[in-house]
């Protein structure tokens, strides 16, 4: 059990409202705590020595304005508080539910407040009190949502999975927690910024709706200890309608300012339990996380993340990179630095889901084993990406490595422009100049949409003919897709030459992700359309591409793919090893709340190869260091005879393995491959492949869960040589295929029994054969410490 505070000191910038009396009495009601009002106009006051007899004393009134009232354990506190007259207290709180007016003593109370967190104290600040915390310098960004709402259902906090042992929840079963149904209620939350120090616990639930981007709650760690040592104060901000003064909720009037059972809360209990542990969190130690700041923070946020999850079918992928914790999207900045393999990805620290795009980072010497590096980019509070980080590229100009990059502020998203001269690349300088380019091409009808200006983001950037040449996605209006080209002498100066390729009314209202690869004698540029990463063959001739073919590079969940080309993998390497790696995002294929509840979202593919093939067809195959993930081998080309409709269960089985399979159809109308599959076929994913070419994932059967998605995925494999080829990469909730070193579809599946594990075929309607199989364990590509 934590300890709880035994004497805390309620804030007030004036007279008591009826509000701060009721939270007041409620606490005063609990066992074993103490509290005294303490006025802001006496924080201001000076300080005396501890030896002087003239020491001054912070007021140690009672909450109630006549003065005969007291509360229990009212006391004159002793010889320390007279040098500072706040350290009797284990935690101070201010709660307000009045608009915070500028006229009000809180700068001259700051100073008292500040010296106080440098001890060591701690401090609640509730509903609008959480509003202030910049004018007390806890945080640089405040809440851009102040303000007030008018339920229309029951509302309170969802809280991180990631903290869900964090005290305030000690006396609550789960993440979701109703505190108010009725009424209008101050607002304070962080929705379009984050905290620039602050580390979230908890968003919004509206009825049974989560609502992730509404941030509610928030800790900080501030200050550096006192003599004593420890970690310094810490801040704990509850912005969620934690009301006193009337009931929360219809079946609550019978039990007005009554302290609940925590067995059964009802809402004012769930908000006695939610309010007393915010302060429990304040006097025990580590008991308010601080916002994770370097790698070994990352590394104790993955430790928690898989302590806390699955580890089998359906868990957090072992060998494809995943974030730390939270949310990842886009593969970013790819670069190969110092001999070291830099991955930067769309990250947001402050839960599993897209908003406030920071950019994670992950390094790796062999393309097989990753470490947690620090965050890479923040949006800057006054800065041209004030609302977010979002994709962007890496190049090496003449030696420095610089970052291209979208901020968002507003309706507005630009080109950003960054650089370090850290070898380790985890600090960048921004441009003072930014963004690079002030607007989109005014000749040019760009697509205006409801929460942008202009569509026109993500960029790619390379050298050639002596100039740089940059890409950047956009929609046009009546006209699609677009991939505008600009080129310039330096990174910061940029002269549009137009469109490189325009897909048309029927290619998509907006690419996004564009990138040029050089792939010898012909280029590929792919596009990501919301739905698909569409690819095309080509040459570029006077600046527009000519289109030769065209297809999807991935048929499944793969999505804003990014390349580096890899061309010196070492001196002990003598041949040529030019190649293009590219990674994709591989988003998650169930809900909001199942993502929720994991405390993570988002992995991405392996690192693929792409080229093209003699016959100038396009070639995708993972690269070669993925074979070094192999630990044990399952299986070593066997040949299995299938019946005709004869279900026949493989010696292959595994949640993180790969298989190789050679499939010929003889004279079977199909074969039917399924993996994560339970002994009584409860839960099991089939790979059918058919004469007429098809190869389809059916995820209907996968999952018992009905927060994942069942929708069948499929792709043309045509029969280019029989047997078929397919390389098969399981990873828990990952399934990625490689068909004929050609094709891929690649599928997100959430299996929920631990014995989701094998492996089967069945040939339909005649015969078939595995010409050949062969099948590995596969290791872990991001350790954590008890690996």
């Amino acid at each position: 059990m934590t300890a709880s505070p035994s004497r805390v000191g309620i804030l007030t910038d004036g007279d008591f409202s009826e509000e701060q009396r009721a939270a007041a009495d409620w606490l005063a009601a609990r066992d074993g705590i103490a509290i005294e009002r303490v006025a802001f106009d006496d924080l201001a006051a000076p300080i005396s020595d501890a030896s002087s007899e003239s020491s001054t004393e912070v007021s140690a009134e009672s909450s109630h304005p006549s003065p005969d009232e007291s509360y229990p354990g009212l006391g004159v506190g002793d010889r320390r508080s007279r040098t500072d007259p706040l350290r009797r207290f284990d935690a101070l709180w201010w709660h307000r539910a009045a608009p915070i007016a500028e006229s009000d003593p809180l700068a001259d109370a700051a100073e008292g407040i500040d010296r106080y967190l440098a001890a060591g104290g701690g401090l609640l600040l509730t509903l609008r009190a959480m509003a202030s915390v910049d004018r007390l310098s806890v945080e640089s960004v405040p809440p851009d949502r102040v303000g007030e709402d008018s339920l229309g259902e029951p509302t309170g906090v969802l809280w991180r999975s990631l903290y869900a042992d964090h005290p305030a929840m000690a006396s609550l079963e789960g993440l979701r927690h109703h505190v108010r149904e009725r009424g209008t209620v101050p607002t304070v939350r962080y929705e379009r910024v984050l905290p620039e120090r602050g580390e979230p616990l908890a968003s919004t639930l509206r009825g049974d709706t989560a609502i992730p981007d509404e941030v509610t709650a928030v800790s900080w760690r501030v200050g550096e200890g006192d003599e004593r040592g420890g970690p310094g104060g810490a801040v704990v901000g509850l912005g969620a309608p934690v009301l006193f003064a009337d009931p929360p909720g219809i079946d609550d009037h019978a039990h007005d300012l009554e302290v609940h059972d925590p067995d059964a809360p009802g809402l004012a209990g769930t908000r006695d339990c939610l309010v007393a542990g915010c302060l429990r969190s304040l006097a025990v130690d580590d008991g308010t996380p601080a916002r994770p700041t370097d790698a070994d923070d990352m590394r104790r946020l993955r430790d928690r993340i898989d302590d806390a999850g699955e580890d089998g079918p359906g868990g957090r992928p072992k060998y494809h990179l995943t974030p730390p914790a939270n949310w990842l999207n886009d593969p970013n900045g790819l670069i190969r630095w110092d001999g070291r393999y830099h991955v930067f990805y769309q990250y947001n620290p402050g839960g599993p889901f897209h908003n406030t795009i920071h950019w994670g980072h992950a390094v790796s010497d062999d393309l097989v084993t990753w470490r947690d590096e620090p965050v890479a980019l923040s949006p800057s509070p006054d800065g041209p990406d004030r609302d977010g980080c979002w994709s962007g590229c890496a190049v090496d100009d003449d030696g420095t490595p610089t970052l291209l990059y979208t901020g968002g502020n507003g309706r507005d998203q630009l080109p950003c422009l960054a650089t370090t001269d850290d070898p380790d690349l985890r600090s960048w300088e921004k441009y003072e100049g930014n963004p690079v380019i002030e607007s989109p091409p005014a000749d040019l009808d760009v697509l205006e949409t409801e929460h942008w200006r202009a569509e026109f983001r993500d960029h790619n950037v390379w050298r050639e003919d002596g100039r740089w040449h940059h890409l950047v996605g956009t929609g046009l209006v009546d006209g699609g897709g677009a991939a505008l080209l600009y080129t310039g002498e330096t990174l910061t100066e940029w002269t549009y030459e137009g469109p490189l390729l325009a897909g048309g009314p029927d290619a998509g209202a907006v690419w996004e992700c564009p990138e040029l690869l050089d792939l010898g004698d012909r280029r590929l540029l792919h596009v990501s359309d919301y739905e698909n990463v569409v690819y095309f063959l080509g040459t570029v001739e006077d600046g527009e591409f000519v289109v030769d073919s065209e297809g999807v590079l991935d048929h499944g969940d793969f999505y804003a793919p990014q390349s580096l080309s890899d061309s010196n993998r070492g001196a002990e390497d003598e041949t040529d090893t030019e190649r293009s790696l590219t990674w994709g995002w591989l988003p998650e294929a169930r809900d909001v709340d199942a993502q929720w509840d994991a405390g993570w979202s988002g992995a991405l593919s392996l690192p693929r190869v792409i080229e093209t093939a003699p016959d100038g067809d396009l070639r995708q195959r993972p690269a070669d260091e993925a074979t070094d993930l192999r630990t044990e081998r399952l299986a070593d080309g066997e040949t299995v005879a299938l019946a005709p409709d004869d279900q026949r269960r493989l010696d292959v089985s595994g949640a993180a393995i790969e298989i190789e399979i050679e499939i010929a159809l003889d004279d079977a109308e199909a074969v039917e491959i399924s993996v994560f599959e339970t002994p009584d076929r409860a839960e099991h994913t089939p790979i059918r492949y058919a004469r007429d070419g098809t190869l389809s994932i059916d995820r209907t059967p996968s999952s018992r869960d009905p927060r994942a998605f069942a929708d069948a995925q499929s792709m043309a494999v045509p029969p280019y040589d029989e047997p078929l080829s397919l390389r098969v990469f399981l990873d828990r909730s990952v399934i990625e295929i490689y068909a004929n070193g050609r094709h891929c579809l690649t599928s997100r599946v959430y299996p929920t029994r631990d014995d989701a594990v094998g492996v089967s075929a069945r040939a339909e309607g005649g015969r078939a054969e595995i010409a050949s199989l062969s099948a590995w364990e596969l290791g872990e590509a991001m350790p954590t410490d008890g690996d």
